[in-house]
């Protein structure tokens, strides 16, 4: 599967800055422990290895034999509360850290009141974070503010019709959109163009129509998304890169209370009320959650199933795979064979000969290297492998399940059991590609004066070479 360099990929790898994985500054205040028993101080510290190595089965396994030889540990708990709130396991995070009164403890469980739906708890414990001098937490003092604004409401409550499909346009105004999920939708009654962004726990609006964070109502079709959380950010980088005016960011908490399913081939953004009935050709992939926010998976890069590495979901980003060095080197490959790619200082692409992903091998699959990833995983305490973007999720049709603990992945029916990767053509159709029907252009969607199309526009990935391991 040959490489093809992405358009505009300096402005694509430092779109961190848009995209809050769930905010926050590095773990302070934590709980001082008495000194523990041997066993637990063993469990204790195999559950923190694995926590950051991002193997979150093997932290919950760890943490349960740590509690079991010292109960009343306050770090154990707390370890024990951040690996439950990565499961989106609320309730057992909060009964972790009851009675806890450091900093992180009031910090995990502000975000499990956020993240279940209890705005007056989430303002008192993220206020009470907040008050830490130690703490610099922008998401934190924009949701406690949006929480004691939100009383007597019902975060994203449904109207409607039980299920909703909306067509997303493969071009508007003869810009070509490429691999981006880009939905039509109604914002407290103004048609707008949202991209569906996974690597953002919130809605985000575009700063420059909504100055300030609000509750707003999202239709989608026959279906309204009441009562919705959402700050606000300067989008106007992705508009640009898009070439199309989006005024919002559709993150990862309305896409699992919404039960979505994203298809970027078969152009359907879905919403509905209840889990979809599981997919007969679809493999199950279990989601985790950064803070309760930002989405990650595990994947391997070896043709062995052994030590997944986790990486980033973010359909915002317009390229299949970005790799951090050990990550390629895990691959088996040489970062200093890597190309540099024309005209992006510090960035270079290649080949990982194995990507495995839920029941699917994908060969050669294409990724890049490089680009400052800093300001995403400064004060993150699991070391990230990557980022998955939105080239290699469009040959999936992706549903969320299980309030979003986990996805069913759909390949599209002419990859799996290839045998050769596809011919290289553009997978978001021909260059003369219409926009999808009902999809009619927003007003204003002209690209600015030298706008540059999407990654799909200039020239996208060709389809993997998949091959299904399993049921």
């Amino acid at each position: 599967m040959r490489f093809r360099p992405i358009a505009s990929l300096a402005l694509c790898v430092g779109w961190s800055s848009i995209v809050p994985l769930g905010g926050g500054c590095a773990t302070t205040g934590s709980a001082q422990a008495p000194a523990r028993p041997p066993a637990a101080a063993q469990w204790f510290e195999r559950a923190r290895a694995s926590y950051r190595a991002g193997d979150f089965e093997d932290a919950r396994d760890a943490t349960r034999h740590a509690l079991a030889a010292a109960p009343s540990d306050p770090e154990i708990r707390e370890l024990a509360a951040r690996i439950a709130l990565v499961h989106l396991e609320f309730s057992e995070a909060l009964k972790l850290t009851e009675g806890l009164a450091s900093t992180d403890a009031h910090r995990i469980r502000g975000r499990s009141y956020w993240f279940s739906g209890d705005l007056e708890h989430a303002a008192d414990e993220l206020e009470a974070m907040l008050a830490d001098p130690g703490v610099k937490d922008g998401w934190a003092r924009e949701v406690a503010a949006l929480a004691r604004r939100g009383a007597g409401r019902h975060p994203f409550e449904m109207d409607g019709s039980l299920v909703a499909e909306v067509d997303m346009p493969r071009a508007l105004d003869r810009v070509l959109l490429g691999a981006n999920n880009v939905v039509p939708c109604e914002l407290d009654g103004e048609r707008i163009l949202a991209l569906v962004a996974t690597g953002s726990s919130e809605v985000m609006l575009d700063v420059n129509s909504r100055h300030e964070p609000a509750w707003v109502s999202l239709r989608f079709d026959r279906v309204e998304v009441k009562d919705v959380p959402a700050l606000v950010s300067d989008l106007s980088p992705i508009s640009r890169q898009l070439g199309v005016p989006i005024k919002a960011l559709l993150g990862g908490q309305l896409l699992r209370h919404t039960h979505a399913t994203f298809d970027r081939r078969g152009d359907q953004f879905v919403v509905r009320r209840l889990d979809a009935a599981p997919p007969p050709d679809a493999s199950r992939v279990p989601l985790y959650y950064l803070r309760g926010g930002g989405m990650l998976l595990r994947a391997a890069v070896t043709a062995r199933d052994d030590a997944p590495i986790p990486l980033l979901v973010d359909t915002s980003r317009p390229y299949p795979l970005l790799l951090q060095d050990g990550a390629w080197q895990k691959a088996g490959v040489d970062v200093r064979t890597l190309s540099p790619v024309p005209n992006v200082p510090n960035v270079k692409s290649g080949t990982v000969p194995t990507f495995r992903v839920g029941g699917f091998d994908l060969a050669k699959t294409p990724a890049i290297q490089g680009g400052d990833l800093t300001e995403l995983t400064d004060g993150l305490d699991v070391d990230l492998a990557g980022i998955v973007g939105s080239e290699l999720l469009q040959f999936f049709r992706v549903t969320f399940a299980d309030d979003g603990r986990f996805i069913w992945i759909e390949p599209d029916p002419t990859l799996v059991g290839a045998e050769h990767a596809a011919p290289a053509a553009s997978p978001a159709g021909p260059a003369t590609s219409s926009p999808s029907s009902g999809a009619a252009p927003v007003s204003g969607a002209t690209p600015a004066s030298g706008a540059t199309p999407s990654s799909g526009a200039a020239g996208a990935s060709p389809a993997p070479s998949t091959t299904r391991r399993g049921p």
